[in-house]
């Protein structure tokens, strides 16, 4: 078999991938800044790293996996200048800031479950881990890596040759007001490691330290989650390729400048998401989230199969009709695998037969190709069906698509009564309390339509819309309701939100 090959940033190739201890990887993801939902932009990102952290294991890797999250520092922009991004959020969303930090996070990891991510082995707060920061700052301070100015304490980049070596940057190019506002910085690429609390207000997030009152630079707080967890050079760093400019390498610099060694020996970033011929974002405002998709009425795994149509380092451009055409493929592949059978199958047969598909797995993930050998198989019946069905549950621990559960029947509850039907479309059986307060609220809305008070017929459409329930008016005077695998797995607080 293949040995694995990833692709290194660090040395803009191709390696095969050797760990620092036998048979064990240690793996840093950044992790999201919990001020607002993930877009689906981020999470392919989060995507391309539960892929990498199955191939390890299936390379027999004992991975320990790290994914922080951020939740004070990260300022609007990356010249260490404007809002914190949580406190920002908090203003928005009319909360305190550790009120949006517990759901933002809270999202996340609900995102990252519906796309069969697999857990990471720890999940740091950048909150809870200021004592390991302050320690950080301060050896670099008793190294002569520091300055100081009026905001903060920052890293001095010129005392690190080697800064510009990551990223790839030229330092002449490098000219005040084009990367960075310069303030007192004493060179553009200079960085915060500790920022001050404004003078004229109370921040929410705000600590003592031995420079002031303030708070950690967004890139020191990686640093030191990295290094409370894993011990160094990182097996492999990861994150998105927006990270390579600024903060990778700021990354690095703080890291090696404080500790003489490595940080780490591979560097993995997933491209961009695009909408159009812009780069998904919420600065931009262009962005879709996994509930616009389940609101869809599209499996959340639809989206990762998606996400499977073009490598992780090429831009891929999404598309609703380019979504649901991932969600029939997927769909299909789920049926061509063959029902369970009691005889065994051959192991030396799956083995042989699957070499391919470890093959484009381990050439840097290659999950198009991968993902076209297994289809490849499935259509061929020339194989004994019980070897496809194997076939297909050794590829899923890669693939993460489900692809033994079986498709249901979306439109499970027709409800006659009296007058036309009432329809509910869901990949989940729907609760019966769910059910009775729906057929309520839809009854009533006949009612009220029959009556021309359409004041009410709309109020009745938006609660039920406000609870991420689609109700459709069919032609033929019946009623759909969609209704997504969350909400029914939230009945009781949609049903109190709706009596």
């Amino acid at each position: 078999m293949k040995p694995l090959y990833l692709y290194n940033t660090a040395s803009r190739s191709v390696e095969q991938f050797f760990s620092v201890k036998e048979k064990q990887a240690g793996m840093y993801c950044c992790g999201p800044t919990v001020y607002n939902y993930a877009h689906i932009g981020n999470l392919r990102t989060y995507i391309f790293e539960d892929v990498l952290k199955r191939v390890l294991t299936f390379n027999g890797y004992k991975v320990k996996h790290v994914i922080n999250i951020t939740d004070v520092g990260h300022l609007t922009s990356d010249a260490d200048s404007g809002d914190d991004k949580m406190e920002k959020g908090a203003l928005r969303e009319g909360k305190t800031v550790w009120q949006i930090a517990e759901h933002f996070t809270a999202k996340f990891r609900e995102n990252a479950k519906d796309l069969n991510i697999l857990e990471a082995d720890v999940w740091p707060k950048a909150t809870d881990h200021i004592k390991h920061m302050i320690e950080l700052v301060t050896i670099l301070e008793n190294r002569g890596f520091t300055y100081k100015t009026s905001d903060g304490i920052y890293f001095d980049t010129v005392k690190f040759p080697s800064y510009c070596d990551f990223a790839r940057l030229e330092p002449e190019s490098l000219r005040a007001g084009e990367r960075v506002d310069m303030g007192e910085k004493r060179a553009p690429t200079d960085f915060a490691l500790w920022k001050f609390s404004p003078k004229d207000q109370k921040r929410q997030m705000e600590w003592d330290s031995p420079w002031g009152v303030g708070f950690p630079g967004w890139h020191i707080e990686c640093s030191a989650m990295s290094l409370a967890y894993l011990d160094l050079p990182l097996d492999i760093h990861c994150g998105g390729t927006d990270h390579i400019r600024v903060h990778h390498t700021n990354e690095i610099a703080q890291t090696e400048a404080a500790t003489g060694t490595k940080f780490a020996n591979f560097w993995m970033h997933g491209e961009f998401l695009n909408m159009g011929n812009v780069k998904m974002s919420k600065s931009g405002g262009t962005f879709i989230t996994l509930d616009t998709v389940k609101n869809e009425g599209i499996n959340p795994l639809a989206y990762r199969m998606f996400c499977f149509t073009a490598h992780y380092r090429s831009p891929l451009t999404f598309t609703m009709d380019g979504l649901k055409a991932s969600a029939v493929s997927l769909g299909n592949m789920k049926k061509t695998v063959p029902p369970e059978s009691t005889v065994i199958a051959d192991a030396s047969k799956v083995a042989t037969l699957m070499e391919t598909f470890y093959h484009h797995v381990n050439d840097d993930l290659n999950m198009p190709r991968a993902v076209a050998a297994l289809w490849d198989l499935l259509k061929d019946t020339s194989i004994e069906s019980q070897v496809r069905r194997a076939c297909a549950v050794v590829a899923d621990d890669i693939l993460g698509l489900d692809l033994l559960a079986v498709p249901l029947e979306t439109k499970q509850s027709v409800i006659s009564g009296d007058g036309p039907a009432i329809t509910f479309d869901s990949p989940v059986p729907v609760p019966d309390a769910l059910k009775n307060v729906l057929v309520a609220k839809i009854q009533a809305r006949r009612t009220a339509r029959k009556e021309k008070n359409f004041k009410l017929s709309d109020e009745i459409r938006n609660a039920l819309t406000a609870q991420n329930i689609i109700m459709k008016d069919m032609p033929d005077g019946s009623t759909e309701c969609q209704i997504s695998s969350s909400v029914c797995a939230n009945c009781d607080a949609v049903v109190a939100a709706l009596s």
